[in-house]
């Protein structure tokens, strides 16, 4: 005896797998949480880019079956059919494709029951509840309040649920009133398929800042081989022609070789030895001379008549007038000096 199959299954399977097999990428959703209107409004929102399509898990099984007889290695795909769940086509590749959905997930408050993705915890500090019963229904979720100052306040840290452990409803009701929204829903791609591959989960979540900054890398630390190797491409033969530039014009200098790029150093070079030099013989330069690289020595001081001895002759002239006079007017009388 065999059993009966309804026909609307057998008609449902035939056209998935046909679907699928004529799709260029085939994922598997998980749609675990997801609210029926949100989940309405998401499709709606990837229409386009994105179909999504439900059957009872047995008969997706199926239809990803059938559709590997003509798609190698996409029957993969049926062992992450498990949950609530759907199958999703597209044009876009994997991993634009994960993105894609990535862009649906939200948070949602948690209604008791589910399983905490993170730590749970509670800051101490005030709360924007005014005292009343509310500071029973915090006690008995299992945190610290008290009222200070007409408040209600957190008097310490309180680590709440544990990663992996289940949310109670006494917990979801006090982080509801906290506004904290621990539960992530929206479509999450467990895996797809395309041209022969499948991608995991893992595989598919790349960071695109983390990946970019390693083909950098990777495009620098081949350019650097490249000059390195003196092997000329399309991108390394600027940076060659550029270190052989300096290379050659380093020799040129290094052997005293002057044209009309060298000579500038080379002068520069001679000044700068000169100056080394000159710093280390004493009163060689002036002041100045030393302080600015090229610089004229200064000339030296005007020397004033004391220095001279000019003031010296200038003195003796002066007294010898003076004794000439007096000599004179000896001679001429009492009455000369009178007047």
């Amino acid at each position: 005896m065999t059993a009966h199959v309804a026909a609307w299954k057998k008609e449902a399977v035939t056209k998935m797998a046909t679907h699928i097999a004529d799709s260029k990428v085939v994922g598997i959703i998980n749609v675990r949480g997801v609210p029926a209107p949100a989940f309405q409004t998401m499709r709606a929102d990837l229409r386009g880019n994105v179909q999504i399509t439900m059957l009872k898990n047995s008969l997706m099984k199926r239809a990803i079956e059938e559709a590997g007889k003509k798609l190698k290695g996409i029957d993969e795909l049926a062992g992450s059919v498990d949950g609530q769940c759907a199958v999703v086509t597209s044009d876009l590749n994997p991993f634009r494709l994960f993105k894609q959905l990535d862009r649906t997930k939200t948070k949602m408050p948690a209604r008791g029951g589910e399983i905490a993705p993170d730590d749970i915890e509670i800051k101490a500090g005030d709360t924007p509840f005014k005292p009343g019963p509310v500071v029973g229904d915090l006690q008995k979720a299992g945190l610290p309040a008290a009222i200070e100052h007409g408040k209600v306040v957190i008097k310490r840290d309180k680590l709440l649920v544990k990663k992996g452990d289940e949310i109670s409803r006494e917990v979801a009701l006090v982080l509801t009133k906290l506004e904290i929204f621990p539960i992530t829903v929206g479509l999450d791609l467990r895996v797809a398929y395309e041209e022969g591959m499948v991608f995991a989960n893992d595989v598919l979540a790349v960071d695109d800042a983390e990946y970019l900054a390693k083909v950098q890398l990777a495009v620098n630390s081949a350019l650097n081989l490249s000059v390195f190797a003196a092997f000329p491409t399309e991108t390394s033969t600027m940076p060659l022609l550029a270190k052989a530039h300096t290379n050659a014009l380093n020799l040129a200098v290094n052997a005293n070789i002057v044209n009309s790029e060298t000579v500038k150093i080379m002068l520069a070079k001679a000044n700068a030895q000169m100056m080394s030099l000159a710093s280390r013989v004493p009163d060689v330069l002036a002041d100045d001379s030393k302080a600015k690289p090229g610089a004229v020595p200064a000339p030296p001081p005007k020397k004033n008549d004391a220095e001279t001895g000019k003031g010296d002759e200038k003195d003796d002239k002066n007294r010898k007038d003076k004794e000439k006079v007096s000599e004179e007017a000896a001679a001429a009388g009492p009455g000369a000096l009178s007047g």
